[in-house]
């Protein structure tokens, strides 16, 4: 698996659809100030991954803030990876972008938002589900997210993958 560092995530830029190219620290200061603007509000945040292809495939990922109720906003980055050649192989590379997108995010939210109440919200979606070739990862993959701390969702739940991610890819 061709996992990032933490280095490398810090240097992802990151696409709002609303407020254009910025990097990781950036798109965690909004995340606060959308936070900040409705505080009695209950949140969610959101990371997913998808990506299309094979070969040297594109990867989406979505870092979404969700206002429950009442809108959200996202974040997206891309991130190209070679010699993917097999299902199996995409799938996990989701996931472990992902997850080391979720550590680096965390550690940047934790100088502006409680744990508590990040913690509180916290999902990673993970484009796999019970129907489809993806449904003998899912173990695996859940195992691997949870094992890390982390609260998972699959699909049919797993809409920060399946589809804010997955529109943006191609």
């Amino acid at each position: 698996m061709n996992a990032m560092n933490t280095q490398e995530v810090n240097t992802l830029s990151f696409i709002s659809p609303t407020y254009g190219r910025m990097g990781l620290e950036e798109a965690c200061r909004n995340i606060f100030d959308y936070m900040s603007e409705d505080p009695k509000a209950n949140y969610s945040i959101i990371i997913g991954s998808d990506s299309e292809g094979y070969g040297e495939v594109d990867f989406v990922t979505a870092l979404i803030v969700h206002r429950i109720g009442r809108g959200g906003r996202c974040f997206i980055t891309r991130t190209k990876v070679p010699n993917i050649m097999v299902l199996k192989q995409k799938i996990y590379q989701e996931a472990a972008l992902s997850l080391t997108i979720t550590q680096t995010v965390v550690e940047q939210l934790k100088q502006f938002i409680s744990e508590e109440v990040l913690f509180k919200g916290l999902e990673i979606h993970v484009d796999i589900g019970h129907n489809g070739p993806t449904r003998d990862t899912i173990k695996e993959i859940v195992g691997m997210i949870k094992g890390s701390g982390y609260t998972v969702k699959i699909k049919p739940d797993s809409f920060g993958a399946s589809c804010v991610a997955d529109r943006y890819t191609g």
